[in-house]
């Protein structure tokens, strides 16, 4: 099978295809065949070594994927060869086949197009987990999304939207904010061309929630406008920086500093993930959630779709096709 190999730690030029053999999958994994592998900002990190986790050179990147079930191992149960499934995993997904945790896959709903598949469950699991687990967004209440356009905010836009939320999207440029304007939201501000807490003073917003995969700047800005019991989602640090927010802030306004570490809540709780992720799965399949492929990519054109997301050039997911 063909396979994208990090050998060398760096950036995506460096990365290269190979033909390897895949082997068996273990006694708790599966063997999938890959239809389509999400891309992420992660992916980015864990080839250059700035990932929190650090697997061992040579290794292929991709931490999610959608595909076809050929073999299973020995003390799997519940998945079965032809069943189609998504999955999570740190690495391995930027390749025609791949071998992941039984734990790690679930069903794949009738009617679900492999893209949107592939691109699906980090996203929008992201999302889900910090808005109703995290935030306990409630119909009516203010929801700001800072880099809205982005993976995870366009889908904490559409997850806001669903839960009955007034969404205003942030995002640095027209373009961006024209992709989310189709989803509905209330109000939008090019902090681009506008100072964030300008904009939500001319809107007359103090967010109930904010949701926050930028960091830098932005952080401490949309901290001072957030409303009294404001819950303020730490997300990530799309800009580099991680920000130092002074203490007294949140007692002013009465306000949470809420931490989102999907990955840790997944193992952590993974009895409440799993009903999590059947209900989300269930919204998917009931066209309650629309997420956004806005490209695909063949496998030979990773390091291209690496550098689209690492240049801030995408919107919604981009996904691989092997």
């Amino acid at each position: 099978m063909r396979a994208v190999m990090c050998e060398e730690w760096g950036g995506p030029e460096r990365l290269r295809i190979v033909e390897r053999t895949l082997p068996p999958p273990g006694p708790a994994q599966v063997h999938v065949r890959v239809r389509a592998a999400g891309v992420n900002f992660p992916d980015i990190l864990i080839i250059q070594a700035k990932y929190q986790v650090k697997p061992e050179l040579p290794f292929t990147p991709g931490a999610e994927l959608a595909g076809e079930v050929i073999a299973v191992g020995a003390d799997v149960t519940g998945l079965a060869p032809g069943q189609r499934v998504l999955a999570y995993n740190t690495t391995g997904g930027f390749a025609e086949d791949a071998v992941v945790e039984a734990s790690n896959c679930m069903l794949l709903p009738d009617g679900i197009d492999d893209a949107v598949a592939g691109g699906f469950i980090l996203a929008y699991g992201t999302s889900w987990h910090a808005l109703r687990d995290r935030a306990h967004l409630r119909p009516g209440e203010t929801l700001l999304v800072l880099g809205a356009a982005g993976g995870v905010g366009l889908a904490a836009v559409d997850i806001g939207r669903a839960m009955g939320a007034r969404v205003i999207a942030a995002a640095s440029s027209e373009a961006k904010l024209d992709v989310c304007r189709r989803y509905g939201v209330a109000e939008t501000i090019n902090y681009g061309k506008e100072d964030l807490r300008e904009g939500l003073r001319r809107l007359g917003v103090a967010p109930d929630v904010v949701y926050d995969p930028v960091g830098g700047a932005m952080t401490e800005a949309a901290f001072r406008s957030i409303g009294w019991r404001g819950r303020h989602l730490v997300i990530g640090f799309a800009d580099g920086k991680i920000p130092a927010l002074p203490a007294n802030l949140p007692l002013l306004k009465g306000a949470s500093l809420v931490g989102v570490f999907w990955g840790a809540y997944i193992r952590r709780e993974a009895k409440h993930w799993a009903d999590s992720a059947a209900e989300m799965l269930r919204w998917l399949a009931e066209g309650r959630l629309s997420p956004l492929v806005s490209r695909t990519y063949p496998l030979d054109q990773v390091p291209a779709a690496l550098d689209d997301i690492a240049g801030r050039r995408v919107t919604g997911k981009i996904v691989i096709l092997p």
